[in-house]
């Protein structure tokens, strides 16, 4: 937990650094410079998808997957996709890849027209799927979740992928700490063309902050059925912060939440991306949850000096990971 004279000390480092950032801008003809040093200081790693120039995803460095257990519980994955049929091969790749004997995987399709259903009918019965309209993401993983039956719960994007050996992990976990319900881990950023073009190491989970900021990432989330049973299904009024609706929902309902120190996922960016589309519906639906969560509505220096530290934490794993001090 970041305690309150942290957080001051932090915040005065903040400011401290912003001033000093200021004072470099005001210097003349040196543009590069500033905003070069201002991305680098001021933007946290955990947010920022292109850190280097793209470069081959190493799945190999990931070896093989762990053991299972003795009575592996049984895994249920939804792909919600439309029109991204240059990405899924990829996606169910990665998780057919994972070799899991009690895994359960569906593609939940709106009916795309860009070659999707054609792609596939070729896998035939190896993965389960469903083509038809829907009203969008959020019913999408509904509909694909409707009907399956499993120990743990996931969702992974069409364009996102598991890294090697996640599930295996998953799984040990979960069966190793029967108190835990939903996990996360570590996330790797690829381009459209799957090149490696960042990471993001994140500090252990913080209840407190997660009420100000989604630092979840979505891809790399598995949780327990009983949460489901509890909290869910996700919410369909939600475009784009449903993720987050479900894990305030799953907060607030007082499930424990785990950091695994582990990469487990990837996190496609692009151009045709959600994430990077429809910006103001977003920032309505996040205003709508941190409403919810703190009873008020927080300005932007509030939510970002509440979040200033864990920011900063960041910002040490990712160094620390970096330098080699840290691993996972």
């Amino acid at each position: 937990m970041l305690d309150d004279e942290f957080k001051d000390l932090v915040i005065r480092r903040l400011d401290e650094i912003s001033s000093k950032i200021e004072r470099i801008e005001k210097r003349p003809k040196r543009p590069p410079l500033r905003i070069s040093l201002r991305n680098w200081l001021m933007t946290p790693p955990m947010w920022k998808f292109q850190q280097h120039a793209p470069r081959p995803l190493d799945l190999a460095a990931f070896g093989p997957p762990m053991p299972l257990p003795s009575e592996a519980p049984r895994i249920a994955i939804v792909t919600p996709s439309y029109n991204h049929a240059h990405y899924l091969d990829a996606t169910i790749d990665s998780v057919l890849a994972q070799d899991y004997p009690q895994l359960t995987y569906r593609v939940q399709d709106g009916g795309s027209i860009d070659g999707t259903r054609e792609l596939l009918e070729k896998r035939g019965d190896r993965i389960a799927w469903r083509s038809q309209p829907d009203r969008g993401q959020a019913n999408a993983i509904n509909l694909g979740f409707e009907g399956l039956d499993a120990d743990i719960m996931a969702y992974l994007n069409s364009d996102d992928l598991l890294l090697p050996g996640t599930l295996a992990y998953v799984a040990n976990y979960f069966a190793d700490h029967p108190d835990v319900d939903v996990v996360y881990g570590h996330r790797i950023f690829i381009d459209l063309n799957g090149m490696e073009v960042g990471r993001a190491v994140l500090p252990p989970y913080h209840d407190k902050v997660l009420q100000y900021a989604d630092y979840i990432p979505q891809e790399t989330m598995f949780w327990r059925k009983r949460v489901w049973d509890a909290v869910g299904p996700i919410d369909e009024s939600f475009d784009y912060a449903m993720d987050w609706d479900f894990i305030l929902r799953a907060q607030e309902a007082n499930f424990k939440f785990v950091r695994l120190p582990r990469f487990l996922a990837c996190f496609r960016v692009h151009d045709a991306q959600k994430t990077a589309a429809n910006r103001d519906v977003g920032l309505m639906e996040m205003e709508r949850l941190r409403k919810r969560a703190l009873g008020f509505e927080p300005t932007y220096l509030d939510i970002n000096r509440f979040i200033a530290p864990y920011l900063a934490l960041q910002f040490g794993y990712h160094w620390a990971y970096r330098l080699g001090l840290l691993w996972h």
